[in-house]
């Protein structure tokens, strides 16, 4: 199937509220009003139209910033209503003829980056002291009752036409791509069979029934439509506790762009990354500065300047740009600089704050992290001559498949570890990074939180923290094979190892999520029955009839 993508523009993901095409933030008090008012003809590219509020990836990077606003700028809200602007239609879902015209590994990357968004408003509810009501307005189909499926309660207007429906199995021939059947049936714990009725019934279920299969909260006629929203909001939000202080405006993090001989490199403030689409590699370096704040009051006063936020922000869209704009790069050299004493001191704020936009900025340092773990690149930590890995930045280390230390080096790499090591960052398996590692050997992590004041590259490589560590005179080629033997193997072998190994341990709904995201999209969506000249993706919206192949594999 031909792709409308190959000539697309790179995606941005930073934006602003001025600039919103389809939502409208309002706040009043201690509520948060998000209006899904999607302009049909405001797509992330040409080639189709967004009707019925349906989304695409740029509906969904503005979500993602209003959210991440409201936890940052607007620290009083205590409630979010995430609701619709047309009648009848709170959400149409993902854009059919969007996911058609896309080439297989974007659909993937759309499907991941929105999973991320709705566990960032979980991960909020969790975490920020701010509650979520979907208030839906109208029928909510696929994608948008997987959106109102992440907020804390459900309400949905009573008017004998609304519904919440999963149609993909019926109508498209695929599966919710956002975590839908693993939150009715994980989340809400709705019985099986009454799960399996509702995922293969097109139209959905509205009304008494939807309330008492515990798909909703509850139902609310028209007629007292407002009043039933604003009395659940205040509810929801008069549970959590208030915050003081004002709230941190997030500055721009635009990188500059520059060409080089084989690719392009970004340079942000604390972050760099070079591409060689030659090479199929990307090198990635994250850098700490030599002064910062040592409490919470002068980290307050930096603001969205704080170096860890800014460094983060900028390691986040580094990731997103990665995953999205550079699909031809299939492993990443990670490296981490600056000194340890600014990763000691920053840490010792990030491990135990007490200050709520400290503890904000600890909550997306995890969720960034998370962004790193999940992502479908090789990672390669590269701990050479004046890369530091302590703390925070050792965390990264943790994050990548292999890690490959230089010993023997005078001006080698410095490790160390902090609290945050003892689990302040857990992974989606909801355990930390070390405990991960050492899985079968408890006693190894023990052993590394034990270590006091930075070592180097040999120490690091007895606690079991370097997968390989050559000396100077084998270092440049064992890392070049290594490089070029990664770089030769299949794409698709590669993401589904990496996908497989990275979270050993206990399994939680967000890695059943973003587990099943990878077997069901990865294999779903390149079946003939959804998306093969005459599959259910393809046909729909078309005169032509979806034809079947029925054997079951």
């Amino acid at each position: 199937m031909a792709s409308t993508l190959t000539s697309r523009p790179p995606v941005r993901f930073q934006t602003h509220p001025s600039r919103y095409r389809h939502w409208k933030l309002g706040i009043e008090g201690d509520v948060a009003t998000l209006t899904m008012g999607v302009d049909p003809q405001g797509g992330e590219r040409e080639g189709y139209e967004l009707k019925l509020n349906s989304y695409d990836l740029g509906v969904d990077i503005e979500l993602a910033d209003a959210i991440l606003r409201l936890r940052f700028e607007h620290p009083e809200v205590r409630c979010v209503v995430i609701t619709g602007a047309l009648d009848r239609v709170f959400c149409a879902g993902a854009n059919i003829v969007m996911l058609r015209s896309s080439t297989h590994g974007f659909k993937v990357n759309f499907c991941k980056y929105t999973n991320e968004t709705r566990l960032g408003i979980e991960d909020a509810s969790a975490n920020s002291g701010m509650r979520f009501l979907a208030a839906l307005n109208g029928t909510a189909s696929g994608g948008g009752y997987e959106l109102a499926l992440a907020c804390d309660e459900i309400l949905l207007v009573d008017d004998r036409n609304s519904a919440v429906s999963f149609p993909e199995v019926p109508l498209l021939g695929v599966l919710p791509g956002t975590g839908g059947l693993t939150r009715i049936a994980d989340k809400r714990k709705i019985r099986r069979d009454r799960c399996d009725v509702f995922s293969t019934i097109a139209e959905g279920i509205k009304g008494k029934r939807a309330v008492e299969w515990n798909l909703v909260d509850a139902i609310a006629p028209l007629s007292r439509w407002s009043e039933a929203v604003k009395e659940r909001a205040r509810r929801l939000a008069d549970t959590q506790a208030k915050k003081s202080g004002p709230g941190i405006a997030l500055e721009a993090i635009e990188p500059e762009e520059t060409p080089t001989a084989h690719g392009r490199r970004f340079a942000y403030r604390y972050v760099e990354f070079a591409i060689d689409s030659e090479a199929r590699t990307a090198e990635l370096t994250i850098t700490a500065p030599s002064n910062c704040p040592k409490d919470e009051k002068d980290a307050r006063a930096e603001a969205s300047g704080w170096w860890v936020l800014r460094a983060f922000r900028e390691l986040d869209d580094a990731i997103c740009r990665l995953r999205l704009n550079h699909s031809e790069i299939g492993l990443v050299l990670l490296r981490c600089k600056g000194p340890s004493s600014t990763l000691r001191a920053t840490d010792a704020l990030l491990a135990a704050p007490t200050d709520w936009f400290v503890r904000e900025v600890a909550n997306y340092v995890r969720r960034t992290l998370k962004r790193v773990d999940l992502s479908a690149k090789g990672l390669y930590a590269i701990a050479d001559g004046h890369t530091t890995f302590v703390g925070t930045f050792l965390e990264l280390l943790l994050s990548c498949d292999r890690s490959y230390a230089k010993v023997g080096d005078a001006e080698g790499a410095t490790f160390g570890v902090t609290a945050v090591n003892a689990g302040t960052f857990p992974m989606s398996n909801g355990i930390s990074r070390l405990a991960t590692r050492f899985l079968g050997t408890p006693d190894s992590v023990t052993a590394v939180l034990g270590a006091s004041g930075d070592f180097d590259a040999e120490t690091a490589d007895g606690l079991g923290l370097a997968t390989f560590a050559p000396d100077g005179i084998d270092w440049d080629d064992e890392l070049r094979l290594a490089i070029e033997e990664r770089s030769a193997f299949s794409p698709d072998a590669l993401t589904g190892m990496e996908a497989n190994l990275r979270f050993a341990g206990p399994e939680t709904m967000e890695t059943k999520i973003f587990g099943r995201l990878s077997a069901w999209q990865n294999w779903i969506f390149q079946r003939p029955n959804a998306v093969g000249e005459r599959g259910a993706l393809t046909s729909y919206g078309t005169p032509n009839k979806a034809e079947f192949d029925f054997n079951r594999t």
